[in-house]
């Protein structure tokens, strides 16, 4: 049997040695190839032109109307022959009610059917969206489980002088009261409120603040209107005894009746936008806190619904989602792949708001989903949803980099992405491969392509751009790259912080330079990855001059956008590795304070000798001096080319993609021994390339690329002594 997760072992067997957060767990046994994740050129050669079929891409099998044995096995061999050979179960508005036994024997019934076609299965961990509903069930049978939010518990306005004396609710915990300049933190005691204005000041507006059930909105199956409201709440994130009850609705239910396929044919189970529409609460946060940053957060929690706090408000609300975004890693992300690793599955997701980076969508993104490296910190396969326009030809977006980075950081060797559902206007043929190739550009390499409803509903077989005839084959070819690009080692030697804590204090400042970097590097053929606060903290280890991560990659520099505030344990480590030979460059404003567990503790950091500082917060010909040399060079600059490079244990991959619509005619230096090889990702041949020019340590090539157009290039030995002959043909053409 092969077993994917031979891969995963691969790198704990690596990660062993290094500080975890927390107590690494063991991997999964899920079916994959039967070599390391940095195989030789050839054993990555011998399964390009077939890669095994959890390589992808998956398709979104949306269960609509009658869902029967014969829709079952028609939708089965329909999507098979798209070039599918893995589909992703998603529970929709089916006769037999989402979670009953009748689906499930459906779902059994589904998981044998893929098997006798030699097709694999994810499933989608709820009946729609976001996860964490289990289909109504925590409204019906746990509500005390429920999600819970700080609200508003209630709104007055005071003429200065004027008192108020009231009764408030045994949830109230906090008060605030605001005018034109000043706000001032209220105590709430024994279930009463009273304050009086100040005078000569004028009018006053007071905000109360508790806690109440309160749930993001949820589209449900079950939901007989099919409306996404607050109908079925979800459950408590923040309390790991309610993911352990989603995890007894849900999962425990599928194990009952397709167990024996965990591993196997099933793959795992993947969330779909876990997220917070408001301030989270659960029953345990005033005394997490109070463990975690040492001081009673409850006189400023009011100070988070007001317009204009005082500087020592935000640093506390700041402090607050720090202990949220935790909480949200420890007791939803990690007890839900817990169960999965132990059970011998896979667990993928992706979060809201994760694309794409302009100010507000990453501020959402703080705000829902608090920091997201923390939440994919024990996820098999961390991922980001491109469902709509975010990315289109002409519009190049790079947060796909926030999911390929989290996967480099944390050893995962795939990287997900729920891709095309909501496209307006829906995407042709070549808009789907710019689209795909864009992502895979930029580090995903494991697709789900939305969406197939099943074919018991009023549309019946294929629609849109998967009727296309050529749809099978970019399926394919789509396929052997990822395949790729799953495989080696990531080669990025640049780490760009990424300013989490920035989004928390609502800096938009420190969030457009930090994509402003990242798009010129790109630009320049400098590739990177954002790196973390848990990452610099205390996952990667430091040897000579180099943060090692998860993945066995080594960062040499890294950069720092203009961030206000950086904890004391990251500028140590940076220090340290500074001494080492690493480089820190700080762009823009140096940082104004350092920290130390909690934001409200600040004090100002003085100016760190050790670094390269830069005014700018882009890049000059000087700073690109400083970082490492790169590994691809270009006879003429071409930011639109685009390249992603993995080292395989005796030899280089690059991948390359013309972004633009315009050929691009360049010579490329790549860093490499060995011959040159073009791997042809649409029929899985490869060819000897020509025109190359071989000097130490690198390769010269010539690289003209069409339109849109993509290459593989390998560089090393395909044939080693008793290894099977892999036939190299004729080069045909660029």
């Amino acid at each position: 049997m092969i077993y994917l997760h031979k891969i995963v072992k691969f790198f704990y067997s690596v990660a062993a040695t290094f500080f975890l957060l927390s107590t690494p767990y063991q991997p999964s046994e899920a079916q994959g190839l039967d070599h390391e994740t940095l195989p030789t050129v050839s054993a990555l050669a011998a399964h390009f032109k077939k890669p095994p079929p959890f390589y992808g891409p998956t398709v979104t099998w949306g269960w609509e109307g009658r869902m029967d044995t014969t829709v079952i096995n028609r939708d089965l061999d329909t999507l098979r022959s798209l070039g599918f050979r893995m589909v992703t179960i998603e529970g929709g508005h089916m006769e037999k009610p989402y979670l009953s036994p009748g689906y499930f024997k459906l779902i059994r019934y589904a998981v044998q059917g893929a098997k006798k076609r030699h097709m694999q299965v994810w499933i989608i961990d709820e009946g729609k969206y976001p996860s964490g509903f289990a289909g109504g069930s925590f409204s019906k049978k746990r509500p005390d489980l429920r999600m819970q939010a700080l609200v508003v518990d209630g709104k007055f306005s005071l003429a200065a002088g004027q008192t108020i004396d009231r009764k408030v609710s045994p949830t109230t915990l906090s008060a605030v009261a605001c005018n034109a300049d000043t706000s001032i933190l209220l105590p709430v005691r024994d279930g009463r409120f009273q304050w009086t204005a100040p005078g000569g000041k004028g009018n006053w507006q007071l905000r109360l603040a508790g806690h109440a059930f309160r749930t993001s909105p949820t589209r449900s199956s079950n939901n007989p209107t099919g409306a996404k409201d607050q109908t079925n709440s979800l459950c408590d994130y923040l309390n790991p005894k309610a993911t352990e009850q989603f995890i007894r609705f849900t999962h425990e239910e599928y194990k009952k009746y397709i167990g024996d396929a965990f591993g196997k044919t099933v793959l795992g189970f993947r969330s779909d936008e876990p997220a917070y529409s408001y301030t989270p609460w659960t029953p345990e946060m005033l005394q997490v806190f109070k463990e975690q940053k040492g001081y009673d957060i409850r006189p400023y929690l009011a100070s988070f619904f007001i317009s204009h706090p005082t500087e020592k408000q935000k640093l506390a609300r700041a402090d607050y989602w720090e202990v949220f975004s935790d909480l949200f890693r420890d007791h939803f992300f990690k007890v839900i792949s817990d169960w999965c690793v132990k059970n011998h599955l896979e667990y993928e997701d992706h979060l809201d708001h994760d694309g794409p980076e302009d100010g507000a969508t990453m501020l959402a993104l703080g705000r829902s989903g608090g920091d997201y490296f923390r939440d994919m910190r024990y996820l098999q396969i961390p991922g980001i949803d491109v469902i709509w326009h975010q990315l289109w030809p002409g519009v190049a977006n790079n947060f796909p980099k926030l999911a390929s980075s989290a996967a480099h950081l944390f050893g995962r060797p795939q990287v997900f992405s729920e891709s095309f559902a909501a496209f307006r206007p829906p995407p042709g043929i070549p808009q789907v491969k710019w689209v795909l190739n864009e992502q895979l550009v930029r580090g995903i390499n494991l697709f789900e392509i939305m969406f197939y409803a099943a074919s018991s509903g009023s549309r019946r077989g294929p629609h849109g751009f998967m009727a296309s005839d050529s749809f099978p084959g970019v399926m394919r070819a789509t396929g052997r790259k990822a395949y790729v690009l799953a495989n080696g080692r990531p080669a990025a030697s640049i780490g760009v912080y990424f300013p989490s804590a920035s989004l928390w204090l609502k800096d938009t400042t420190a969030n457009t330079a930090t994509w402003r970097i990242a798009r010129q590097l790109l630009e320049e053929q400098r590739d990177f990855d954002f790196v973390d606060y848990q990452s610099l903290a205390s996952v990667m280890r430091l040897k000579n001059g180099c943060f090692i991560n998860l993945s066995g990659q080594h960062y040499r520099t890294i950069i720092l956008p203009p961030v206000k505030i950086i904890p004391k344990i990251i500028l140590d480590r940076l220090k340290a590795f500074s001494a080492e030979g690493g480089k820190v460059i700080f762009m823009g404003r140096l940082p104004t304070y350092t920290r130390g567990k909690t934001f409200l503790g600040r004090r100002p950091l003085g100016r760190p000798s050790w670094a390269v500082r830069d005014t700018n917060d882009t890049l000059t010909a000087g700073l690109l001096k400083d970082l490492p040399a790169p590994d691809v060079r270009f006879d003429r600059a071409c930011p639109s080319i685009k390249y992603l490079h993995r080292h395989l244990k005796d030899g280089e991959v690059y991948f390359f993609f013309n972004e633009s619509g315009r050929s691009q005619t360049r010579t490329a230096a790549l860093t490499g021994k060995g011959p040159a090889q073009v791997w042809r990702a649409a029929d899985g041949t490869i060819a000897l390339a020509t025109g190359t020019f071989t000097a130490k340590g690198f390769v010269k090539i010539p690289l003209k690329l069409a339109p849109h157009e993509t290459r593989i290039i390998v560089l090393g030995d395909l044939l080693k002594t008793g290894q099977k002959k892999v036939p190299l043909l004729k080069p045909k053409g660029g």
